[in-house]
This record gives C-alpha cells, structure tokens and sequence, in this order.
C-alpha cells in the first residue's frame, strides 16, 4: 500500500511539472484574474468581448453540445467521417440523462414473432395521435433494425432469448398487423437498466475516435450572424474562463426540461438548455405543450418505474383490487400508451378509488410473477421500490402516481435533422443548425410518445445529423468571419447574474416556477387553471430581475450555473403554459377537461364522404410554433402544418387520422 501511495505521489508531481500554468481563482469581489490555456490544441486568447474574463477562441468543423446517447452518436459519427468535431458538455458523458432510461428500444427485429418496420410506423403514428410527422416517423422506424444491430456490433450486452437472439419484450401502443394483430414484443432490452448501457456503450465506442471533448463546460448561447449559427459560446465550470467556438456545423443534443415540474423522473441538470438557446437566438420551438406524464414514478419520491413491469406481465389496481386498466383499454389493457393510463389512474383516484391513507395514488403489482423472472429481468426495479418505498417487489405492490418524464417538443427540425423555422407558408432550413435527441421536436412522437421509442430517437437522429453534415460540408473548409464582438451579450448577462444583488434567492423563484407549472399545466388542464397558470408565470417571470446569488468568485461557481439553467427553465416553461392555453382541444398528452375532443380538419368518428374540411385556423392538427421575447417574458405563438405522407408513399403508405382507442 505504501509502494501505492508513493507511486501516486510520484505520478502527481510529473503531472504538476508538466503543467505549464494552472488557471488560478479570482479574488473575492475582484473581477480580474491571471489565466492561461492548457491541455486543447488551436485555442487562442481573445479580448475581443471582455477585458474583466479571459475568453478562449476555438476552431472546429463541428461542435456538439450535450453528450448523452444523441450528441455522443453525432459526435463520433461526425469524427468517423474525418471532422475535427468538439463535444461540449455540462457532464462528464456517462452522468448524462440517457444512463436512466429503463424500458429498452424498440425496433421490428421479429425475434419473438413476425414483425414490420411499417407495423412500429403505424403504431408510433397512432400513439403520436397524428401529430406526428410521417416522413421524419418512416425515417426512424425503417432505420431501428439496423441501429440495434449496430449498437449490439458496438457491444452493447442485450438480454437474450434461449436460442441466443436479442430478447424483445412487448411495451405500451405496440402492436401487430396495423393494430389488428395483438400486443407485439418489439422491446429489446438489457434487463431494466437499457439506457445505462446505451450510454456506456456509446461513450466507449467514442474513445476510438478523435473528438475533442470539453467536459463540465456549460453553453451559454449560439453565435448567430444573418440567420446563420456560427458555434456556440460557453463557460468552463471548471475556472471561469469562456469559450467561443467556431465551427461550420452546431448540433444542439442538450435533452429534455423536466425540471419545469416540481415532481419528475428527470435528472435536476435537465434544465432544456438548447431549447432556450435557439429561443434566445430568436427562433421557434415546437410544440412544447406536449408533455408526457409516465404512469408510474414511485408516490412521493417520483423515481421512475420503467413500462417494462408492465411489459413482463404487472398490473395496476385500485383500492378495490380491481385491474381497472381493462375498463379504460380492453384491448391493451395496462399496455395502453402513456397518455390513456396517466389518465385513466387520474379519474381512479378522483372518483375515489385510490390508495394510501389519502387516497391519492394507486398500486402497481408484480408479486404475481415469477421471482426469477423479477431478478432477471427488472433487478433495478426490485431495489428502486426497496430503497425508495420500503417495498419488496416479491411480496408487496408499489405505491405509484403519474409523474413528469418527458418533452414531446423542442428545437424544430427536419429528419435529416436539419433545424427550420416556419415562415410564410414553408419550411426554412437554419444553415449550421441542427439538433437531435430529446431537445429536438422532427416530431417523430407528436403528441404522445410511445415507450422505447426515446432511445431510437437518440441513436436514429443523432446518426443522422453527422450523415447530414457528412454530405453538405468537407473536413477542413474554411469558416466564414466571426464579428469580433459575437458573444458579448452573452458574458454581460453572465457578470449581470454573478453580481445578482436582489432580493430573492434562485432556488426561491424556481420553486415558485415548479409548483406553479405541476398545479397548472398538470395531466388534466382547464382553460381557467391554464391561464391563471399564464398570469403566475408571467408574473414568475419577472421576478428574474430580483435574483440575488452569493457566490461571487468563478471557480465552480454552483450558484452561478443554477441560475443560468433557471433562465433556460423560465423560457421553457413559459412557452409550455400559452401553448397549452392557447391549444383548444384534447390530443395525446394535452388534455383538456373544456374541450375533451381531438379538433381535426374532418370528424374522423363520422364518414368522411360529404364532410367539408374546416379550415387551417379553425381547426388544431397543427404543430405549435413558439417564441419569446428573453427582455419581457413576452410568448408568441405560430402554427405550422403536419408533414402527413411517408418518405415513399409505395413502400409504406402513410396512415390516415382515425380515432384513437387501444
């Protein structure tokens, strides 16, 4: 042990000699500090935009932002294609969100019975309840064999059936033969802990190529010049320093927002940064009043419980024993999509059939099932319940309630991943811009997304961006000028927030935000509820200008970045609760108790023969265009039509709207 120790000692102080200089902290309340580059090859000191922070300047072909399971798989497939590509995250990459997906990833391998690509795009069209748009969903779902037999090449352990195959395992709103075949087992998995080994697989498979990663750095903005983005512009956590980076092609892969909510099954760094990025840079989000509620996050803790139990044979039932699923969906039963079962627990416990001394959840029951298919098949889930509800699995039911777990909506895109907007009549590419993952809305998942369809989104699009970016763009092109102040609004509102002087604390008006956004804008919405929700953001809002923070220093300055991600939170959530009040109607995951009917351009509970379709604006099968106003908080909202044909109409017709029952 000694010998150890010594040889560390030994190591510490090669690497300290090596060191050229080490980045020392500012002095309390001083502004300056002594700084210098090390360890990152072509980086050159600027003073361009500040003389009070040292601001490093980069070059690259492309920049990712975020590396969870889409901007590592941009990233790697960019640096495959011979791009000298940067990967700026706020975490190291196997802490990202993707490591907490349980369910699996769906693809029509058949290795349990016959299955069709075009049965998984019907189904994802159905579950999208015809949001969706049909090319970027055809795109997707002919890709899935091959992305799960690329990341099993990449060496990813799948759970296996007896004869060795990847083991599929059926999930909620898939089905067979368009709807009429029964429940599909479409799901392969690793057990319950997918996205951890998703995510790991992925990192290791990065290491072989040469991308420059950036670690515990956090993007502040996009560097945007005539409608083009010329690179991003970030913090380094680590000592203060800020980084611009220039490059032909940014890809945002920043995830979801689910700290909006007060209750969610997201990680608290989910705080939709690249969505607030491209709103700050006065472009669209999409969509973004789409959010999904999982049916089952653990009561009181909100830790998620993947579908998967529900998959491998669990039941949900109400204070009467009863398996109530079978009155809401008696063909799916519990296997029903998100949005039907989120609901149906909902009316449970409202008409008084919950559970608990308060009545107020329901439970989910896996003590039927084998114990070894428990511990094979969910042993995450097992201890997940013993830790955070005392609860063993083989014995006992787990105390659930719906609970936030994911955006539907995002930064617009194409399915080539390409970011548009939407401007008098058509679809505009952004040049440089593009994003992938759950920050993006191509909207594969309209309305509601299907289980095991998020981890296909990650791998499909994240591919697809670098393939994009591959055909478009050389390695090695020159970039076009940078003005030299690009970026200098963005250091102002970092100094403006580290010397925050106000009256209330960050942690304070994001509460004010969370409790307001789960009270308001919750599984079931009411035009009142919704904008007296409108009202209390809006007012929300503006008390960002009576932050007050207390770290004043720079290294690893917690204080500072919770407050960065608060704003990015703020203009999210902002834009979530007009488009929701706005949103007269009820489809997938939006819910409203005023107007409880779906409002397409024809009845589709009626023939269609003889029927006059109702015009664009009177009708709501049309996707939200949102922006805002950063100064004022102030949202405007747009529409944009649903791309309703396929990539190929004869090699997979698109599916016309019906009504939507499982």
């Amino acid at each position: 042990m000694a010998s150890v120790r010594a040889a560390s000692r030994l190591l510490s102080k090669r690497v300290l000699s090596k060191t050229k200089a080490v980045p020392a902290a500012a002095v309390q309340g001083s502004r300056k500090f002594h700084f210098s580059i090390y360890g990152k090859k072509g980086a050159s000191v600027s003073n361009d935009i500040s003389t009070q922070y040292p601001v490093v300047d980069h070059e690259f072909d492309a920049v990712v932002v975020g590396a969870g399971g889409a901007g590592l798989r941009a990233a790697f497939g960019l640096s495959e294609a011979g791009f000298n590509t940067a990967c700026i995250t706020k975490l190291f990459p196997t802490r990202s969100h993707t490591v907490a997906a349980q369910g699996g990833i769906n693809a029509a391998l058949g290795n349990m019975e016959d299955d069709d690509w075009r049965w998984h795009f019907y189904d994802t069209v159905k579950g999208s309840d015809w949001l969706g748009d049909q090319d970027a969903i055809h795109y997707m779902t002919e890709q899935a064999p091959a992305a799960v037999v690329e990341l099993e090449n990449f060496g990813m352990p799948f759970s296996r059936t007896e004869d060795g195959k990847i083991y599929q395992r059926a999930f909620g709103g898939q089905s067979l033969k368009y709807g009429k075949g029964g429940q599909a087992h479409r799901c392969c998995c690793v057990a319950d802990r997918t996205g951890h080994s998703l995510l790991h697989t992925l990192y290791g498979r990065s290491l072989r190529y040469d991308t420059s990663y950036f670690v515990e750095y956090f993007a502040l903005d996009l560097l945007m010049e005539n409608g083009e983005c010329k690179g991003v512009i970030a913090l380094c956590m680590e000592d203060g320093s800020i980084h611009r980076f220039r490059a032909k092609n940014t890809v945002i892969a920043t995830g979801g927002y689910g700290r909006t909510y007060f209750s969610c099954t997201s990680a608290h760094t989910s705080t939709g940064d690249g969505n607030a990025m491209v709103t700050r840079a006065g472009l669209p989000c999409q969509d973004l009043e789409f959010v999904q509620f999982h049916p089952t996050g653990i009561y009181g803790a909100g830790c998620l419980i993947t579908e998967g139990c529900r998959g491998e044979g669990g039941i949900l039932i109400n204070s009467e024993g009863e398996r109530f699923m079978e009155r809401y969906a008696p063909n799916a039963k519990d296997l029903a999509s998100r949005d039907v079962v989120s609901r149906s627990m909902t009316i449970e416990i409202r008409e008084g059939r919950g559970v608990g001394p308060e009545k107020d959840h329901v439970y989910l029951q896996l003590h039927h099932l084998p114990p070894q298919q428990l511990a094979a098949r969910l042993p995450g889930i097992s201890e997940t319940a013993m830790i955070f509800a005392g609860v063993d699995v083989t014995k006992e039911p787990i105390p659930v309630l719906p609970t936030v777990h994911y955006n539907m909506g995002g930064v617009p895109t194409n399915y080539k991943g390409q970011v548009i907007t939407h401007t008098k009549g058509e679809d505009k590419v952004v040049p440089g811009l593009y994003a992938c993952g759950e920050a993006a809305c191509a909207s594969v998942h309209g309305a509601n997304r299907l289980g095991a369809n998020s981890l296909l989104d990650l791998v499909v699009f994240g591919r697809a961006c670098a393939l994009t970016i591959a055909e478009e763009n050389k390695p090695g092109e020159t970039l076009s000028p940078l003005k030299p102040s690009a970026g200098e609004e963005s250091v102002a509102n970092l100094d403006k927030l580290r010397f925050a002087n106000g009256s209330m604390r960050t942690s304070e008006i994001r509460l004010n935000m969370q409790k307001t956004m789960q009270a308001h804008a919750a599984v079931f919405r009411t035009g009142s509820v919704l904008k007296e929700g409108c009202d209390k953001m809006d007012a929300i809002y503006q008390t960002m200008e009576e932050l007050k923070t207390f770290d004043r220093g720079i290294v690893w300055n917690t204080d500072l970045v919770e407050t960065l991600e608060l704003q990015n939170l703020m203009l999210n959530a902002v834009q979530t609760i007009h488009s929701a009040e706005r949103r007269k109607e009820s489809r997938g995951a939006h819910a409203r108790e005023d107007f409880k009917d779906r409002l397409d351009e024809y009845d589709y509970s009626k023939p269609l023969q003889g029927q006059e379709p109702k015009p664009y604006d009177e009708h709501w099968r049309k996707h939200t265009m949102s922006y805002v106003d950063p100064k004022t908080g102030k949202v405007t909202l747009e529409y944009r039509p649903v791309i309703d044909h396929s990539l190929d109409e004869q090699d997979c017709a698109h599916v016309p709207p019906a009504i939507r029952s499982y």
